[in-house]
């Protein structure tokens, strides 16, 4: 069978759901370009962190794409290794931001080899995820010990331990082949299988198509998943076309930060005048974002504005 519906735009920086006809099996890619160079441009990363980074905007896309919110999806390690923490989010708008904090001796000691596994870039720690749909409703979070030697390992390890479905994950990110930042790709693809009703033979059939379709999956390499020359359809077509594959409608990402002078001001009103006087810095408050590396600066008379507010 072809691919039996095509969205409209083609190219990067987007979440493309699909369904397998045969089973009904559901899925999503995510192909993401620019969007990773936007982000990745605003600090001096070294190559293993830029790398997972990239991987983790693209899992956040993907997971947050099986669910229904407004508000904010956040993907988050939390380590005790060389990286200390890595955050992904992406607001129900398709806004998204990362950031990595890391100890650059310690990253620099692993070498310039082959990427170094979670274990031993995160050291021991865990995976939140992370909803927050706003002040007025309840924050959803599931978190998980990090186990696994890659990320999709991790992510795995979440779905077994905190949700009741199947899934499976691939990602993949590459770095610009002449360094720098311009040119970073990273692909996302995920299966998911929903919970099985009716006789031992509907289940049985259930499960053979669960398996044919994950040795289909398992047949997408690194440099497909993350290729600038191979359309997210013609990926699919090529993967699951023998079973029949239709896509919906994708979701455009795009790199966007959160932060404004308005939000820094609300917390620094927050902070005890003394607080405020400990952080000038020559007669200023100097407030960098960790996301987009944005600078912000009070002076005196701001200060002093903030205080009374």
């Amino acid at each position: 069978m072809s691919l039996e519906t095509r969205v409209e735009t083609e190219g990067d920086d987007r979440v493309l759901p699909f369904q397998i006809e045969a089973s009904a099996l559901r899925g999503r890619v995510v192909r993401m370009g620019p969007l990773l160079d936007e982000v990745l441009r605003h600090h001096a990363y070294p190559k293993p962190v830029a790398e997972r980074l990239a991987e983790m905007l693209a899992l956040a896309a993907l997971l947050s794409g099986a669910l229904k919110f407004e508000g904010v999806f956040t993907l988050q390690i939390k380590g005790d290794g060389p990286v200390k923490l890595m955050v992904a989010d992406v607001t129900s708008a398709g806004h998204m931001r990362g950031y990595a904090q890391f100890d650059a001796a310690a990253v620099a000691a692993l070498g310039t080899g082959p990427a170094p596994s979670v274990p031993r870039l995160f050291g021991a720690g865990y995976l939140a995820l992370t909803v927050d749909q706003g002040a007025h409703t309840e924050r959803y979070q599931g978190i998980v010990e990090l186990t696994g030697a890659t990320l999709a390992e991790c992510v795995h390890g979440y779905f077994r331990q905190s949700e009741q479905l199947e899934a499976a994950v691939m990602v993949a990110a590459r770095a610009p082949a002449g360094g720098g930042n311009r040119g970073w790709r990273a692909g996302a693809l995920m299966l998911q299988r929903l919970p099985t009703e009716g006789t031992e033979l509907v289940r049985d059939d259930a499960d053979e198509a669960w398996r044919h379709a994950l040795i289909l999956m398992s047949s997408c390499s690194p440099a497909e998943l993350t290729s600038a020359d191979l359309p997210a359809e013609d990926l699919l077509f090529r993967l699951f076309h023998e079973d029949g594959v239709r896509v919906f409608r994708d979701h455009a990402l795009e790199a966007r930060c959160r932060c404004s002078r308005e939000r820094v001001e609300r917390v620094l009103e927050a902070l005890p005048q003394q607080d405020l006087e400990e952080m000038k810095v020559e007669g200023e408050v100097v407030v960098t974002c960790e996301f987009c590396s944005r600078v912000y600066r009070f002076g005196d008379s701001e200060i002093a504005a903030l205080a009374k507010s």
